[in-house]
């Protein structure tokens, strides 16, 4: 019976970095219907993240701080488990991120390519790429769509 409380605290230990590496904030316009959609997205996908309703002026320097160069900008910005997640990518590419940890700034979906998740208009898909983004600015593509 001593063994029961010990698996208990184990199990519990082990589900709070999960959990941690799922949680985070989304820095966005108030009025951006896209944002709120992609949030949406993460969110059924098992992610917990706070909205933060920012001037676009807040949002440049929120861009900034993490990393985000404006060839790489799209309409919001996310920090997820030490990362910058710029744009509509999609979670199970952050969920891969999460798991590889890659000494990166981040994943971005430059623009808003119509499809990805947030931009959905019917069957209309384009094409898009998640890249990478390193520590030195560079980028490489993490996965296509």
């Amino acid at each position: 019976m001593r063994l029961l409380p010990t698996l208990f605290f184990l199990i519990v230990l082990c589900a709070v970095p999960a959990a941690a590496q799922t949680a985070g904030v989304v820095y966005k316009s108030a009025t951006c219907a896209c944002c709120e959609k992609w949030l949406t997205h993460m969110q059924q996908a098992g992610f917990s993240l706070a909205p933060q309703d920012v001037s676009n002026g807040e949002l440049m320097r929120q861009k900034v701080r993490l990393g985000i160069a404006a060839p790489q900008a799209s309409c919001h910005t996310a920090e997820i488990g030490g990362y910058a997640i710029e744009g509509h990518v999609p979670a199970d590419d952050v969920k891969r991120l999460l798991s590889e940890k890659p000494d990166a700034v981040g994943l971005a979906v430059p623009d808003m390519p119509i499809g990805s998740p947030g931009m959905e208009a019917g069957d209309t898909k384009e094409p898009f790429d998640v890249l990478l983004v390193k520590k030195d600015g560079t980028t490489e593509v993490f996965a296509k769509h």
